[in-house]
């Protein structure tokens, strides 16, 4: 039977075309990649519940998963909120694998053959990252102190070279070849040419204000990746727009980008990227006015401790395919001598070494969380939605927080604080605790603040001393006494017939401290 290239050996393939010098800082890099994309799964075998998975029992350092079929798989003991790439290899009935995609397709488990193949893109990418990152910088530290901090809002995400700390599917780009990888990916530091999509002004749906400089005449100019140009609308941009464009920066989330001097602009980018296709929905186009000004007069009520960054327009011209979004700068909120820094990019300035700066760190973001919660608003505060206002020596002094579109919104509570209940779609609505807990625990506690820490050790302490300091309220006694939510990724990618997100519970470090 032929057996298909593997996701290692056409990324070799392209390089040698595209950028040859990087030929073997790739290949030096992939046993790295795979460590940490297979401490990743480790982490998802040990800790989901995964149907295949009969039982788990440690075996002195070690963890025994017994699977369905009868075989025995083990590697050793899990730290659900270890970063580091801790597993090198894993064996099946004692036959080692050291490669995810191997290790997936020896399982034999359902929908695994699609799975696997993301692993080993997810591996080859984040190889490809960390190759073209250690030439962009001349070294695998990019600066760690006050004065090697970037300036710029893409400065920052650039350094986030791994992508999502906890997720199998952490690099993975399906759909994007080498090229398009170094053309667009932030951690290459690219500028990207957005084009510019005429659209008859009465044909789009407008959210906001949509600034004169994107007008032409009784037509409004939609930004466009160049990458849903060329995939998704088959050039549509070019059509019209004369030399007309934006130079910007990506971002984290790759299909955000930010004008030097201006906003960030939110594309629409019709590809997988880690686990789902993230349009922007024609709902949400329509709902962007009042979400933000509803996030804005909420972070009011903090004291300064939290800036939301503020909707400035929205428009979509008829589908999901071909909308934008215009966001403020983060940067807006910082005074001069202050950084702001996405939480994601924090472990690259040294700083959550520091156990007193993780606590001081961990105080304010879950002072913030929870006093919002009890409001009635639980954020979706990961690494990437979720940025920290830095002192010119480091000190966490308030947060920003970007992109509200997948808050949850208890209207009970905020009828019980006397807080009107805005006009927000249905699906951010909801009074469960359960549900409101799992959104802002999964994705600070078990996301922002677990990645930051590094490890469970690290992040129980940090906790200990932070929520000693907070209120006692209902949601705070969950956090300290129940084990905490987070989304089972893995199980996930491998159930393609459920729909939303499916949770499992992860060890609370509380309790070990």
């Amino acid at each position: 039977m032929h057996r298909p290239p593997s996701a290692e050996a056409e990324v070799v393939e392209e390089l040698a075309a595209v950028r040859p010098d990087l030929v073997d800082l790739f290949t030096a890099r992939l046993p790295g990649a795979r460590a940490a994309v297979l401490s990743r799964l480790w982490r998802a075998l040990a800790h989901e519940p995964l149907p295949w998975i009969t039982g788990r029992e440690r075996a002195g350092d070690g963890l025994v998963l017994r699977l369905r079929d009868g075989r025995r798989l083990t590697g050793p003991a899990a730290d659900p909120y270890r970063t580091d790439a801790y597993v090198p290899a894993v064996r099946i009935d004692g036959a080692a694998y050291d490669d995810p995609a191997r290790l997936v397709t020896g399982l034999g488990v359902p929908q695994g053959d699609g799975f696997a193949a993301e692993l080993g893109h997810s591996a080859a990418s984040l190889a490809l990252s960390r190759a073209a990152q250690c030439v962009a910088v001349g070294e695998d530290d990019p600066g760690r102190g006050p004065d090697a901090w970037p300036d710029s809002d893409w400065g920052w995400e650039r350094r986030v070279v791994d992508g999502h700390p906890y997720h199998p599917n952490c690099r993975s780009r399906p759909g994007f070849s080498v090229a398009e990888q170094l053309a667009y990916g932030p951690e290459y530091g690219p500028v990207v040419r957005l084009g510019l999509v005429p659209v008859a002004a009465d044909a789009c749906l407008v959210s906001g204000v949509w600034p004169r400089e994107l007008r032409d005449g009784t037509r409004l100019l939609v930004p466009v990746h160049p990458w849903q140009a060329a995939h998704v609308l088959k050039g549509t941009c070019e059509e019209g727009t004369g030399s007309q464009g934006l130079d910007a920066h990506p971002l984290m989330s790759l299909r955000t980008l930010a004008v030097p001097g201006g906003p960030h602009v939110k594309t629409a980018l019709s590809a997988r990227l880690t686990s789902s296709v993230r349009d922007i929905s024609v709902a949400s186009i329509g709902a962007s006015a009042d979400v933000s000004d509803f996030g804005q007069a909420l972070a009011e009520r903090l004291d300064g401790l939290l800036h939301v960054t503020g909707t400035l327009g929205a428009v979509a011209a008829g589908s999901p395919d071909l909308a934008a979004v215009l966001r403020e700068s983060p940067r807006v909120f910082a005074a001069p001598g202050e950084h702001v820094v996405p939480v994601a990019a924090l472990t690259t300035t040294g700083l959550p070494d520091s156990p007193a700066w993780l606590v001081s760190f961990a105080r304010l973001a879950l002072g913030v969380g929870l006093r919002l919660l009890e409001l009635g608003v639980a954020l979706e505060a990961h690494g990437q939605n979720l940025l920290v206002v830095l002192s010119s020596s480091g000190e966490p002094l308030r947060l920003v927080y970007r992109d509200l579109a997948d808050i949850r919104v208890s209207p009970a509570r905020l009828a019980r604080h006397g807080l009107a209940v805005p006009q927000l779609p249905a699906r951010m609505l909801t009074d469960e605790p359960v549900a409101l807990r799992r959104k802002l625990f999964g994705s600070l506690v078990c996301g922002a603040l677990a990645a930051t820490a590094g490890s469970g050790t690290a992040l129980g302490g940090a906790l200990e001393s932070a929520v000693g300091e907070l209120p006692g309220t209902p949601d705070l006694v969950a956090l300290r006494e129940d084990r905490l939510p987070v989304k089972s990724l893995t199980l996930m990618r491998t159930s393609p017939r459920s729909t939303g997100d499916l949770w499992t519970e992860l060890p609370n470090p509380l309790h070990t401290t």
